[in-house]
C-alpha cells in the first residue's frame, strides 16, 4: 500500500506523481494546504522532521525527500524501468538529479525566490506569515526567504535564482544536442524529475527563458505529451493558484528580462 503525503502545486510532489504515474502504482491521497500550515502541524512532524512534502508510506515504511523517493520507487517496483541499463548513462542521469538536491530546486520549487513574489497569497496575514517562516526548520532556506519577502526582485537570491536557471537552461540545451533525453536516448528518472521545473516557468509565464532554446522546448513538448503529465501535474492544476502566480510572474517578467540583459551583456 502506497500512500503519498503532498501538496497540488508543489514542484517536489509533482515530481513524484509523474514518478508514480509513470510506474503505473496506484498510490492513496493525503494532500496537505500548505498555506495553512498543514505540513507543521506536529502530526505530520512525526513522519517528516524537515515539515516539507511529499512524504510517501510504503507498507509502513516512511521515505522522504522527493529524489530519494523516486530511487526507492525505481527499487521497489523496476518495472517499467526508469534507470538505464548501462552504467555511464546512469551515473549521467544521477548527475542531473544531483543538482536539483545542491541548488537548482531553490530557484523554482516555491521557495523562496520565486514562489514568494510571483505567487504568494497576498492577503495573508502578515502575522501568520511571519509565523509559518519562523517555524520553517531549515535555518538556510528561511533565511532566503526572509530576505526576498523583505527586499522582493531585489534581493540578491532572486537575481542568483534566474542566473542558475538560466545557466541549467543552457545546460539541458547542450545535453539534448546529444540524446533524445536529459541523460541518454532513454526517458529517466532525470526527465521525471526535472519536468514540473519546465511547467513552473510556464505557470510563472516566464517561459521566455526558454527562448533560442529549441532542444529544451521540444523536449518540455515530448514530457507534457507523456500520460504521466496529465496525472501528476496536470490533473493536480488549482486555478486560482495558476492565475496568482501568471498575473505576478507577468509583473515582473521586465525585472527578469533586466537580469537576463546584463548576463548577455557581460559574456
Amino acid at each position: 500500500m502506497l500512500t503519498l503525503y503532498h501538496n497540488d502545486m508543489s514542484l517536489c510532489a509533482q515530481k513524484v506523481r509523474v514518478g508514480l504515474a509513470e510506474k503505473g502504482l496506484p498510490w492513496e491521497d493525503k494532500h496537505l494546504v500548505l498555506r495553512a500550515a498543514e505540513h507543521q502541524q506536529p502530526w505530520y512532524l512525526k513522519l517528516n522532521r524537515r515539515a516539507v512534502v511529499p512524504t510517501l508510506v510504503h507498507d509502513g515504511h516512511v521515505v522522504t525527500e522527493s529524489n530519494v523517493i523516486l530511487e526507492y520507487l525505481e527499487d521497489a517496483f523496476p518495472q517499467p524501468r526508469l534507470r538505464p541499463n548501462n552504467p555511464y548513462d546512469r551515473s549521467k542521469m544521477r548527475l542531473w538529479i544531483k543538482q536539483l538536491d545542491e541548488d537548482v530546486q531553490g530557484c523554482l520549487r516555491g521557495d523562496p525566490q520565486f514562489r514568494d513574489r510571483f505567487s504568494s497569497s497576498i492577503s495573508r496575514a502578515r502575522r501568520a506569515r511571519k509565523a509559518m517562516l519562523e517555524r520553517i526548520p531549515n535555518i538556510f532556506k528561511r533565511e532566503r526567504r526572509r530576505d526576498v519577502i523583505e527586499k522582493g526582485t531585489g534581493s540578491q537570491h532572486f537575481i542568483i535564482a534566474v542566473q542558475r536557471m538560466l545557466q541549467l537552461l543552457d545546460e539541458m540545451e547542450e545535453a539534448l544536442t546529444e540524446h533524445r533525453w536529459l541523460g541518454c536516448e532513454e526517458y529517466t528518472l532525470a526527465d521525471v524529475a526535472f519536468t514540473p521545473y519546465l511547467a513552473r516557468l510556464e505557470h510563472l509565464n516566464v517561459f521566455g527563458m526558454v527562448h533560442d532554446r529549441k532542444r529544451v522546448a521540444e523536449w518540455y513538448a515530448r514530457c507534457k505529451a507523456r500520460p504521466s503529465f496529465q496525472a501528476g501535474v496536470k490533473r493536480w492544476e488549482n486555478p486560482s493558484y495558476i492565475e496568482l502566480m501568471t498575473r505576478r510572474g507577468a509583473e515582473h517578467w521586465p525585472q527578469v528580462q533586466s537580469i537576463m540583459a546584463g548576463l548577455k551583456s557581460a559574456a
